[in-house]
């Protein structure tokens, strides 16, 4: 009887080992792919600057792999903020390295009451390829102007930066299919 306790107690240990290893070698974190750095150009984008800088500090404090930076050189962004004096309106993407997007961010959705960071940043989800959901609740930054002037919130939800960094999962250099189709947001309170 001595014998058979002191065999398991000579083989706890080594079981102990052996599951701390694989409970560790489970926990640890998974190898990742290189972040996408997608970078921008606001030169054009005038009374919107800091709205742009705000909208792409939320989208980066939420994404994992994908990151927003403004371009080095005018001309050498992925894609540009323009402001137009109409409806906002963006190239849909996702928006690759490389590739050349465009964001519109129109003063008719500023004369409508609509918070101008929650708009750059509803636009920018447009170049990650996110489409509206104007059902949605404030919460959800795809729901641009569904939940009225009142809304304010400038943040992806959970849900929005999981898709998105789910489409920048990977080798970003991987064949891809080009969007060329532009998204128009009216936000207008007349569509109410």
């Amino acid at each position: 009887m001595i014998k058979r306790i002191v065999a398991v107690a000579a083989l706890v240990p080594a079981m102990l080992g052996t599951t701390s290893a694989v409970a560790s070698a489970q926990s640890a974190p998974k190898a990742t792919a290189a972040v996408v750095t997608l970078t921008y150009d606001d030169s054009q984008a005038g009374q919107w600057a800091s709205a742009i800088t705000q909208g792409a500090q939320n989208w980066n404090a939420a994404l994992h792999n994908v990151q927003l930076k403004p371009a080095s050189s005018r001309g050498s962004a992925d894609y540009v903020y323009v402001a137009t004096a109409g409806w906002p309106q963006t190239t849909l993407g996702p928006v690759f390295p490389g590739d050349s997007g465009e964001v519109q961010l129109g003063q008719e959705a500023l004369d409508e009451g609509y918070d101008a960071t929650r708009i750059a940043a509803h636009e920018t989800g447009h170049i990650f390829g996110l489409l509206d959901d104007y059902t949605g609740p404030c919460s959800e930054l795809m729901s641009g102007h569904g939940p009225g002037t009142s809304c304010t919130n400038a943040l992806p939800s959970a849900a929005e930066a999981a898709q998105v960094d789910r489409t920048y999962a990977g080798d970003a250099a991987a064949p891809r299919v080009k969007h060329h189709q532009i998204v128009v947001d009216v936000w207008s309170n007349a569509a109410h």
